[in-house]
């Protein structure tokens, strides 16, 4: 199962919760998690890969606030992707002209952020 590979780097600058929330998309992204999936209850993940169960509690909130999870009462969290592209494209944008200002500092052309686009979108499933 794809959540016993999740590996969190504890020494990582980057906050826990936004680790988890990272993989899980990624794990979306490429197939190894699909629409309706069940995830791992709270207590469940937060035991199988060492961390606080508040930690897995705001990695789940954080991914339902963006559209990728839903809350049922019955089945827990299920992968349940929002079918809003406007708002998707939107918070995309937002993202991206960060990440290119940063390109742009560090001199990396257009042509290679493209051809870095292209080679980490191939990796993903479902590409359209």
């Amino acid at each position: 199962m794809y959540y016993e590979t999740i590996q969190i780097d504890f020494n990582s600058d980057e906050a826990i919760y936004i680790q988890l929330r990272n993989q899980i998309i990624l794990g979306i992204a490429t197939s190894r998690i699909q629409e309706g999936d069940t995830l791992p209850s709270v207590r469940q993940l937060a035991d199988n890969i060492g961390i606080n169960m508040h930690t897995v509690n705001k990695a789940y909130s954080v991914l339902r606030q963006e559209g990728l999870l839903s809350i049922d009462r019955r089945k827990g969290a299920v992968i349940s992707i929002d079918a809003d592209k406007l708002y998707a494209m939107q918070e995309l944008r937002e993202d991206l002209q960060v990440i290119l200002a940063k390109a742009v500092c560090k001199n990396i052309s257009k042509e290679e952020v493209h051809q870095l686009v292209d080679e980490i979108y191939s990796n993903y499933a479902d590409e359209t």
